[in-house]
């Protein structure tokens, strides 16, 4: 790692946790949408608004989405898939389960990629930390979750979910390793998913987006845990590699944790706090590295 990068280490840690910790008010402002609101109509909506967002503002992007790079394609298709698969995978096999197969399997679907398809070395300390954040994600939702329910398909979903969520992590940090900008790789990728989600959206006629409260959940989806949460990545990404990036997106569920506390008042038991604690460690192992 040159000077410059290790200079520039701690501004893309920083980026990549504030992010994370505005992916975590996902769940609790979703919770908000109108009743009879789908979940997955409400996160496909965030990512249209987004994701369109994302590529209106940004002259690379769009540049890059008319080109039709084949990477870039990929890369938007990873992005539309995510929501697509991750809220029927919560649907068919529980929140719990599916958050921790998509969350957990995700970094490590990450550095397998990173390694596979660009080499990228995995140290030992990149696995003690992943391993502990991993297992400290399940023992958190499961313990606050309680029982829970395995359904085939729904495990399926959650790990094409994770499996997604690698895919257009390392796509994106090989764009911006070849040159690309960071705004402008994010852009491309999230206003092509936001051109594929949209048919979604508008099929499920989605009235409740012309309440006050439905727009503003959905404004909240779109400039918040998309737009903003997505710049913050991205800059993050230019100075750290996918795998450590995805390994500490792992704070999002401990925020979601902590606002399900704060705002709705859920009671987390103490096996919940072990996991939110082993969590955490594995997260500072790899932020002051």
């Amino acid at each position: 790692m040159s000077t410059q990068s290790s200079q520039s280490r701690p501004s893309a840690t920083a980026a990549i946790l504030i992010a994370s910790v505005l992916w975590g008010t996902t769940g609790t402002a979703s919770s908000l949408a109108p009743a009879g609101a789908p979940a997955l109509i409400v996160g496909a909506a965030g990512l249209t608004l987004g994701g369109a967002l994302l590529l209106l503002t940004s002259r690379a992007g769009l540049r890059l989405l008319l080109t039709r790079q084949p990477l870039v394609l990929l890369g938007a298709a990873a992005v539309a898939t995510y929501p697509l698969s991750f809220y029927p995978a919560v649907a068919s096999t529980g929140v719990a389960v599916a958050t921790v197969l998509t969350l957990g399997s995700g970094p490590v679907f990450t550095g397998l990629l990173a390694r596979v398809l660009h080499g990228h070395r995995l140290t030992g300390h990149w696995a003690l930390a992943t391993t502990a954040a991993v297992l400290g994600c399940a023992v958190l939702v499961i313990g606050a979750e309680g029982s829970t329910h395995l359904n085939p398909t729904g495990i399926l979903l959650a790990l094409l979910a994770g499996l997604a969520y690698a895919a257009y992590t390392v796509i994106g940090a090989h764009l911006i390793d070849q040159g690309a900008d960071a705004r402008g790789a994010v852009g491309s990728m999230f206003g092509g998913a936001a051109l594929l989600t949209l048919p979604v959206v508008l099929l499920s006629q989605p009235v409740w987006l012309t309440t006050p409260r439905g727009a503003a959940v959905a404004a909240h989806l779109a400039l918040i845990t998309t737009f903003l949460a997505y710049l913050l990545f991205g800059h993050g990404l230019r100075h750290t590699t996918a795998a450590v990036a995805a390994t500490l997106t792992l704070l999002e569920p401990a925020v979601a944790t902590v606002l399900g506390i704060l705002v709705t008042g859920e009671h987390l038991p103490a096996l919940s706090w072990t996991g939110l604690a082993v969590l955490g460690a594995g997260i500072l192992v790899l932020a002051f590295d």
